[in-house]
Parts: C-alpha cells; structure tokens; sequence
C-alpha cells in the first residue's frame, strides 16, 4: 500500500524516501542547472539499487512545499515526459518498468511523486562520459565505485 504525499513529508527523508525541490532548476539562480538533474537521477538509481523508494519532487529538504511552478513546465504532462526522457538518455529504458510517477495535491499545491521499486540488475547513471553507480545509506544517496561497487553488486543482485 503507497503511502499518501502527507504521510510520506511528514516521516521525513530517510532510507526509502527522498525530498527534492525542482527536477531542473536551481532555486537560488532561477536557471536550469545540469547539478540539479543529476541528483534527481542519483537518487532515482540508488533506490533501484537499494530497496526502492519514493522520490517527492517540488517539497523542500526541510518538507515545506515549494510546488511544481519553480521548475516552469508548461504542464505537468510535459514534465512527466521530460523525466521519462532524462531516464532514458542517462540510464537506459530497461529500467523503466520500476519508476512509477504520479502528481498529487498537497496543502494548495502540486507534487510529483515518483515511486520506484527495486531493481533486478544494477543500474547506473551517466554523467558526462562515465557511469556512476548510486546506492541509499539512510538518508543520502552515496556513489560505490571500484571494490566496494563490485561487492555490492555481487550481493545486492545474486541469482
């Protein structure tokens, strides 16, 4: 059973749960900014590569709403499609059958609730000309790379 948009603000981020104001924009310089993409798409894989979760788009770290307006899409169809797009660009289209998005009302205002479940293969990120593999611990979304990685990957996704 999903929890509502309420209930998850008001647990808090955590290990399954995960606060972020625009999917785009930087608040503080008003422009589009590649930094903010990347850690939508960071925590989107590390819930795939962990136990899953739910990513709560247009709520501040503090879980005050700051509303889907900020990010300035023409409609919320249009930033559904751009999200869907971003995952295929930067981590493939096998993945998708585990990321269910959805909007919902909260005190006023608009919400993008983006449920993922977890992943049956790893999954990793691109950023630039190198993939990054994201996993959660608690309530941050760390990068593994190397030994750590590789034994991570052995456990997490054993046959």
């Amino acid at each position: 059973m999903l929890l509502s948009t309420g209930e998850l603000i008001k647990g808090g981020d955590s290990s399954s749960v995960e606060f972020k104001s625009t999917l785009r924009m930087n608040l503080h310089t008003g422009q589009e900014d590649p930094k903010m993409v990347l850690s939508v798409l960071k925590t989107l894989a590390a819930f795939i590569n962990t136990d899953g979760g739910t990513l709560l788009i247009g709520v501040a770290n503090d879980g005050t709403l700051v509303g889907l307006g900020p990010d300035k899409f023409e409609s919320e169809d249009r930033m559904s499609l751009r999200l869907v797009e971003l995952i295929k660009d930067r981590m493939g289209t096998s993945h998708m059958m585990y990321i269910h998005p959805r909007f919902d009302d909260y005190q006023g205002g608009r919400v993008l609730a983006v449920d993922y479940l977890p992943g049956r293969s790893p999954i990793f990120v691109k950023d630039g000309n190198v993939e990054r593999f994201y996993v959660r611990a608690g309530p941050s979304s760390q990068d593994l790379s190397g030994a750590r990685m590789q034994a991570y990957i052995q456990e997490r996704f054993r046959s």
